[in-house]
C-alpha cells in the first residue's frame, strides 16, 4: 500500500455534511460522554448537550447535581462539583420532556488528549513488537476515546462517527494511537489513577489545521487567511474568486504563462490514456517528480448542454489539485486519492468548446489525476454526462517554483479545518494535559512554526482552561546523515520546538532524535516516545523527583579562546556513547552556512569546545539525521538539538 494511504486515510471532506440525525435522547447528551468514559478529578464537571428550547434539565454525578434550562436554540450545559479519583460512577441526565440518558462506569482521574499528525496517530499494530503489545493490553485503569477524521470550515457542536469509550484491551487498543496509549502505560507505573486518553490525529495535517479561526487571527500576518475561511463558509463562489487571485499572482512570480487561461497556447504533451501516477508514466521524465504537473483538455458542448449549472467530477486526485473551467476557479482541494466533484455555477460553460484546467501538487509518493477515467465526466443540467476520461495533456512545473498557496479551507493543510471538526466539539471537557506530537509537513517553513505551536498552545488553553500542560515530542531523525554541517528544515523545527517548551512553564519537550529511523518517516519505536512523555509528565503533575527528560542547554559563554556548554537536567553527569568526546557540536558565524565540527571535552555537567575563533554560535546534534553522542550519565537519555547564541 503506497505510504501516503498507508498514514493517512483521508476523508472526502469537499462533500457538504449534514450531521445524523439523532434520536432526542441520543442528543440529549454529548458524543463524548459515553460508556467507560473518565472525567478529571479536582476540578469542576463540565457536562452539556441538546435539550428542547427553554427546557428544565437535570443532571446527576454520584451525590452531585445541577438543574439547567436550555436556551433558545435547546443547548444546555451543568457544571458539577469536583471529585476526586476513583469510580465507577454513573451520569444521569434527564429533561423534562422525559428524555433520559445514563452512562455507566464511569471513573474519575486523568483525562490527556493526544494530538498531531501521522506518528501521533500511527497505531499499536505497527509498532514494535505489536503482536505482543496487543496480546498484553489489558488495564481497565485507561480507556480510550478515538476522534474520527472530520474536517470542517466552522467550528462543530458534534463529532463525526463515535464508537465511545472503551477499556484497554487487546481489541481496543490494536487500532488506538500507540504514542498515546504507550504514554498512559508509562503513567500508570507510578501514578495510581485512570488515565483517559482522547486521540486527534490526521496524518499529513499541518499545525495550522488544529488551530482556531480565532486563534488564526492572534497569530501576526494570518488574518488574511481567517478571513477567507470565514468568506468561504459564507460564500464559496465568492472566496474562490478570491483564493484564484491570490494564487494566480503567485504563479505569475514564479511560473511561466497562465496555463489556467482558454487561450494558452505552450508545449503540452498527450497524458497516457488510463492517467494515474504521473511517476509510473513510461517515458515522461517524472518517476522522481514532486511538485506540480499541469493538465488540460476541452470538451465541446451545444447551447443547451451549455446552458445551467453543471458538475465537474475529476475522479481522484492526489494530492492538492486546482480546476478552472473557461478560466474560473471553480474548486480546490486537498486529499491523497479522494474523488473531486466541483459546482460549475450557471453562465460559466458556453457552446462550443470549453476548456477545463487542473493543477496538481504532489508533494511526496503518488502524484495526478489518479482516476478511474470512468469516473471522470462533466455532468450537465440536463441530465446527460460528457465524459472527460481521454484527451488529456499535461505540461510539468519546475519543482524549485515550490508549492504555492494553500487555500485555507484544505482539511489537512489549510487553517482550523480540523479544530472545527475535531477539537472544538469537545467544548470544555475536562483535560490534564496535551501531548503533541506534529511537525514534519511544516519542516520546510520551520521559521512561522514556533508562533505558530505558541499560537496553539494559548489557543487551547482558551478551551480547555490556561492551566493544561503541554508536551511536544521533538521531531526525531529522518533524512539522510550528513559528512558535514548542513542547514535543515527539519532542524530549525526542532528548534523551535524546543524554544516555545523551554519558555513555557506548563510546557515540556522530549527529545526522540536516538529513535527515529533515516530512511522512514514513521519510526515503529513509539514505546520509547510514550515512555519519554510520560517521565516528563510525572515531573510536572506528579511531583517525581528525577530529570524530566536528558540534557539541556542552558548557556554558551567564551572562556578565553574557548566556549563551554552548560547544561541543565543532568544526572550522573554528563557522558559520551562510544567515545571519550563528545560529537556533533558545531560552532558558527554570525551567517547561515558558517559552521564548521568540533569535538567536546565532558567535565561535569558542562562541554568545552576548544579554539572557538570568532564564532558567534553553537550547534549540537543539527541536520536532519544528525549522529550525536551525548547524555546524561544516569538515565542514558540523550541531550537535546539545539542552537545557542554565545554569550560573553
Amino acid at each position: 500500500m503506497p505510504a501516503k494511504l498507508m498514514c493517512c486515510v483521508v476523508a472526502a471532506f469537499f462533500i457538504a455534511f449534514a450531521g445524523p440525525a439523532y434520536a432526542e435522547e441520543d442528543r440529549l447528551l454529548a458524543p463524548i460522554f459515553t460508556d467507560h468514559a473518565v472525567l478529571q478529578r479536582d476540578a469542576p464537571v463540565r457536562v452539556w448537550g441538546e435539550a428542547r428550547p427553554h427546557e428544565r434539565v437535570i443532571v446527576r454525578l454520584g451525590p452531585s447535581s445541577a438543574r439547567v434550562r436550555a436556551d433558545a436554540r435547546g443547548a444546555w450545559r451543568a457544571s458539577l462539583p469536583a471529585q476526586r479519583a476513583g469510580g465507577p460512577h454513573v451520569l444521569e441526565v434527564e429533561a423534562a420532556s422525559g428524555a433520559r440518558r445514563v452512562v455507566r462506569d464511569l471513573l474519575i482521574g486523568d483525562v490527556y488528549l493526544c494530538a498531531g499528525q501521522s506518528n501521533m496517530e500511527w497505531s499499536v499494530a505497527s509498532a514494535l513488537n505489536a503482536r505482543s503489545e496487543i496480546a498484553n493490553a489489558s488495564d481497565d485503569g485507561v480507556r480510550l476515546f478515538n476522534i474520527a477524521h472530520l474536517s470542517r470550515v466552522s467550528p462543530q457542536s458534534s463529532l463525526g462517527a463515535v464508537t465511545g469509550w472503551a477499556p484497554a484491551a487487546p481489541e481496543s487498543v490494536r487500532a488506538f494511537s500507540a504514542v498515546c496509549y504507550f504514554f498512559a502505560r508509562g503513567l500508570r507505573r507510578e501514578a495510581d489513577v485512570p488515565i483517559g486518553l482522547i486521540a486527534a490525529a490526521w496524518g499529513g495535517s499541518n499545525i495550522e489545521s488544529w488551530i482556531s479561526s480565532g486563534g488564526m487571527r492572534a497569530i501576526a500576518g494570518r488574518e488574511a487567511e481567517a478571513d477567507l475561511l470565514e468568506l468561504y463558509s459564507r460564500d464559496a463562489n465568492a472566496a474562490l474568486g478570491a483564493f484564484a487571485t491570490r494564487w494566480q499572482a503567485w504563479w505569475r512570480q514564479t511560473g511561466e504563462g497562465s496555463p489556467w487561461e482558454s487561450a494558452e497556447a505552450g508545449d503540452w504533451a498527450p497524458a497516457p490514456a488510463q492517467l494515474g501516477d504521473w511517476k509510473r508514466w513510461r517515458d515522461a521524465g517524472l518517476e522522481q517528480h514532486n511538485g506540480m504537473v499541469w493538465y488540460r483538455r476541452t470538451v465541446t458542448l451545444t447551447a443547451e448542454q451549455a446552458a445551467g449549472a453543471a458538475v465537474l467530477e475529476l475522479g481522484g486526485v492526489d494530492e492538492v489539485d486546482l480546476a478552472w473551467v473557461n478560466g474560473r476557479l471553480i474548486g480546490s482541494s486537498f486529499g491523497w486519492g479522494d474523488a473531486r466533484a466541483y459546482a460549475v455555477p450557471e453562465g460559466v460553460l458556453r457552446a462550443g468548446e470549453n476548456s477545463i484546467v487542473v493543477n496538481v501538487l504532489s508533494t511526496w509518493d503518488a502524484g495526478g489525476l489518479t482516476g478511474p477515467v470512468e469516473a471522470m465526466r462533466m455532468r450537465l443540467a440536463n441530465g446527460e454526462p460528457a465524459p472527460l476520461g481521454e484527451g488529456w495533456r499535461y505540461r510539468a512545473a519546475e519543482a524549485a517554483q515550490g508549492d504555492g498557496p494553500a487555500a485555507p479551507w484544505h482539511a489537512v493543510r489549510g487553517i482550523s479545518t480540523l479544530y472545527n471538526g475535531m477539537i472544538a466539539p469537545l467544548g470544555a471537557y475536562g483535560l490534564r494535559g496535551a501531548l503533541w506530537y506534529q511537525g514534519e509537513t511544516n519542516a520546510g517553513a520551520a521559521q512561522e512554526y514556533e508562533a505558530l505551536l505558541r499560537g496553539l498552545i494559548a489557543d487551547w488553553r482558551r478551551q480547555f482552561g490556561r492551566e493544561l500542560a503541554f508536551f511536544i515530542v521533538q521531531l526525531p531523525n529522518f533524512g539522510a546523515p550528513s559528512a558535514r554541517p548542513i542547514e535543515s528544515g527539519w532542524a530549525d523545527l526542532r528548534e523551535a520546538q524546543r524554544r516555545v517548551a523551554e519558555a513555557d512553564p506548563r510546557a515540556d519537550y522530549v527529545v526522540t532524535i536516538d529513535l527515529g529511523e533515516p530512511g522512514d518517516i514513521h519510526p515503529p519505536n513509539k514505546q520509547d516516545v510514550g515512555a519519554r512523555l510520560a517521565r516528563a509528565a510525572r515531573v510536572m503533575l506528579y511531583g517525581a523527583a528525577i530529570a524530566p527528560g536528558g540534557p539541556r542547554p542552558l548557556e554558551a559563554r567564551r572562556a578565553g579562546a574557548d566556549v563551554i556548554v552548560r547544561f541543565a537536567d543532568v544526572e550522573g553527569g554528563l557522558a559520551a556513547l562510544s567515545a571519550t568526546h563528545a560529537i556533533g557540536f558545531e560552532l558558527c558565524g554570525p551567517a547561515r552556512g558558517s559552521c564548521r565540527f568540533v569535538l567536546g571535552e565532558i567535565t561535569g555537567e558542562a562541554v568545552t569546545l576548544r579554539n572557538a575563533g570568532e564564532a558567534a554560535r553553537v550547534r549540537y546534534c543539527w541536520g536532519d539525521s544528525p549522529v550525536c553522542n551525548l547524555i546524561s550519565g544516569a538515565s542514558l537519555l540523550p541531550a537535546s538539538p539545539f542552537e545557542l547564541q554565545i554569550g560573553a
